[in-house]
């Protein structure tokens, strides 16, 4: 094993995430909220999945986490749903239509909105103590 891959492994097994709200997740990604359940300032966050492909999102997913996708139909909202996704954050400024929009109210499902890519959107949220579903 190399030297990278011994510290990147202990590391992950000595580190656990810690949960962060939802509301603060919003802040730090300058996020617009879409969907706003009445429970929003109570929803904690464990960990966060990134994917496109919701195939990517049932084999990995987690109860209590956020999935980071740029997809905005309504398949996202039964994925989730499906998994147990407790909120979904949309990249690149994407904003879903009326039929995913109706559809989060209905099963309850927090939807923002925030101008970052993916990948540094992801990053932040590592920082701030969000793990990915796969350091668990």
């Amino acid at each position: 094993m190399t030297e990278l891959r011994k510290k990147t492994s202990d590391s992950r097994q000595s580190f656990s995430g810690k949960n962060v709200k939802l509301k603060e997740i919003s802040q730090l990604l300058e996020a617009s909220i879409i969907v706003s359940p009445e429970n929003i300032d109570d929803i904690n966050i464990e960990s966060a999945c990134s994917a496109d492909l919701m195939s990517d999102v049932l084999y990995y997913h987690s109860p209590n986490s956020l999935l980071i996708t740029g997809l905005t139909q309504p398949h996202v909202i039964r994925t989730a749903e499906i998994a147990g996704i407790k909120a979904i954050l949309f990249v690149l400024n994407k904003k879903p239509d009326s039929r995913t929009i109706e559809l989060a109210q209905q099963q309850n499902i927090p939807l923002l909105s925030t101008q970052l890519c993916m990948y540094t959107a992801a990053g932040i949220l590592y920082e701030a103590g969000v793990r990915s579903l796969r350091d668990y």
